[in-house]
């Protein structure tokens, strides 16, 4: 459960520690004192959206922790995320938000990402808040709240691994399937660019080569002249001898006196070496020469195969082998065209057999949540008939609807709200007050399945007074003996009810507004809830009736 939210620079809150006890916890205060700021805090820390303007204006930053106890190492997104309470059962989230708009999230000490810390908070706190009612008028969600209670997850997700096989196939059909007209327009597109293709018979890596020779033949002059000269040089010719000869007449010389020392001797070896290097160079360079084979004819063919490559790359890909990957893509292409009619034969077979799994585990799912459905039917008419709401009828609709990810049921709640009235869906006859504790109720029943130790209710009260007001206290308080209830409240019923009782209250100091969150002992309770009861003015009598109404609240929870 929540033990203590500390709180730094939200909104007017400076800084505010708040220590929650089991049970049931109330929170009072004039409109606008700040009662919802508490749950916004409480929000943030648990991974909610925020946005800069929740920090106090004139700080840099805002902070909130939030420290739980009891919880287990198992929780949802803890160990999946390598974390851990401590050995105790401890567990601390940590938020901190900067006017940049960067969020810092820790887990007992160690950073996580805002969505982790979701993941995390989902599990330990539910806020109830003051729109959620609205909610059940939103028809789309009324299946959801049926699969949570039902627990439907494994039906939904055999049928919906049916359903993704039958929209695969689907798609696959549907990407076969065109007009006749399409059809032969596609073909003859497909045997053009493949004819094209072939008939260049592209070779990997060609273009490179290619572009190699075709500058080596551009400058075939050039290139035959520096061959010619450096042939000169180094083997001269019937006037003048090379390089090869006057290396091979100083060897000659020096071989006369290699015997006469060892650095002679070195000489005249490097000197042997040198004369058969050159030689070898110039062997290549003649050998060069002799096979360059200047033709114009080459060049032209070059410059045609280069020109025929260019424009096929601007309509296929920017190289060789990507034209011929495109040139397979073709291929395939026709082949599936070509023999569409059998591959949709083919296939069409197989989606009625994916279309007969789809409704079967429709049909399988269907009766889970129909079986859900009446069980729901039955706590939701308990829980109304606690909140004096005995004269009300609810009911879960369902009818067929065309297979779809979610199912193929379309799911309605329906009530009544007078005897003798038909059942009609919510949104349609029920009252503020009504749709309040409809889903007071349905919240109610849905904790009871889940782990969550904490229930946050901020104004659950709109639009109820007088002995329903009473039967909602009831029921929290008898909600607080299974889990810890938070509940922010303008009622006065509803604040007796509570085992702890915090006061949310607003100051001015240096011409700045402050709020503060104070426990309150009996007496002060008696005047918080003759201060609710009656307004600014606090009279004996609305003092009396507030200590009767805690005396009351006392003897209901001692005999729970």
């Amino acid at each position: 459960m929540l033990e203590l939210l500390h709180i730094e620079n939200i909104a007017v809150i400076e800084e505010a520690d708040i220590r929650f006890h089991g049970g049931f916890n109330a929170l009072t205060g004039e409109t606008g004192a700040g009662k919802s700021i508490v749950i916004d805090a409480m929000g943030a820390v648990l991974g909610g959206r925020t946005s800069r303007e929740l920090i106090r204006t004139g700080a840099e930053r805002s902070f909130v922790s939030a420290e739980f106890s009891g919880v287990l190492p198992e929780l949802p997104g803890l160990a999946e995320n390598g974390l851990a309470p401590e050995e105790d059962g401890t567990l601390l989230l940590q938020r901190e938000i900067s006017a940049d708009g960067k969020n810092v999230c820790r887990v007992n000490g160690r950073p996580v990402t805002v969505g982790q810390l979701r993941r995390i908070g989902a599990e330990l706190v539910n806020i109830h808040g003051q729109h959620d009612g609205q909610q059940l008028l939103d028809e789309e969600q009324h299946q959801s709240y049926l699969d949570r209670f039902g627990r439907t997850e494994e039906p939904l997700a055999a049928y919906r691994r049916e359903y993704d096989t039958l929209s695969d196939l689907t798609e696959k059909i549907r990407s076969l399937q065109m007009d006749e007209a399409e059809k032969a327009r596609r073909l003859d597109s497909l045997r053009f660019q493949i004819d094209e293709l072939e008939r260049a018979e592209l070779v990997p890596g060609e273009e490179e080569e290619l572009n190699q020779r075709r500058a080596l033949l551009r400058n075939g002059e050039k290139y035959l002249s520096a061959l010619s000269g450096a042939e000169f040089c180094l083997s001269g010719d019937e006037e003048r001898s090379g390089a090869v000869s006057a290396l091979g007449e100083a060897e000659e010389a020096m071989a006369a006196i290699r015997t006469l020392g060892d650095d002679l001797a070195e000489l005249w070896r490097r000197l042997e070496a040198a004369r058969s290097e050159v030689y070898d160079l110039a062997e290549t360079i003649r050998d060069k020469r002799a096979e360059f084979d200047f033709s114009p004819a080459e060049l032209d063919a070059a410059e045609s195969r280069a020109d025929q490559l260019y424009r096929l790359k601007k309509k296929y890909g920017a190289t060789v082998e990507d034209m011929l990957a495109y040139l397979d893509r073709c291929r395939a292409e026709l082949d599936a065209i070509e023999t569409a009619d059998d591959t949709l034969l083919l296939l069409e077979r197989q989606r009625e057999k994916a279309d007969a799994a789809v409704r079967a585990a429709g049909a399988e799912l269907t009766v889970a949540r129909q079986k859900a459905a009446r069980e729901l039917e039955e706590r939701i008419q308990r829980e109304l008939r606690e909140l004096d709401m005995g004269k009300v009828r609810f009911s879960i609709a369902f009818a067929p609807k065309a297979p779809a990810s979610d199912g193929c049921d379309e799911i309605r709640f329906l009530m009544s709200a007078n005897a003798g009235e038909d059942l009609r869906p919510i949104a349609k006859i029920a009252s503020g007050g009504e749709l309040a504790r409809i889903m007071l109720a349905l919240k109610n029943v849905l904790a009871e399945q889940e782990q969550v130790a904490t229930l946050v209710f901020d104004e659950v009260d709109t639009g109820v007074s007088g002995r329903a007001a009473q039967r909602v206290a009831e029921k929290l308080a008898q909600v607080s003996r299974r889990k810890q209830v938070l509940c922010v409240t303008h009622l006065p019923q509803l604040a007796a009810m509570a085992d702890t009782h915090f006061s949310v209250e607003k100051g001015e100091r240096g011409g700045r507004t402050y709020t503060r969150v104070v426990r309150l002992d009996r007496e002060a309770r008696k005047a918080e809830l003759a201060r609710i009861t009656g307004g600014s003015r606090v009279t004996e009598a609305l003092l009396q009736s507030a200590g009767e109404l805690l005396d009351e609240a006392e003897t209901y929870r001692a005999a729970l």
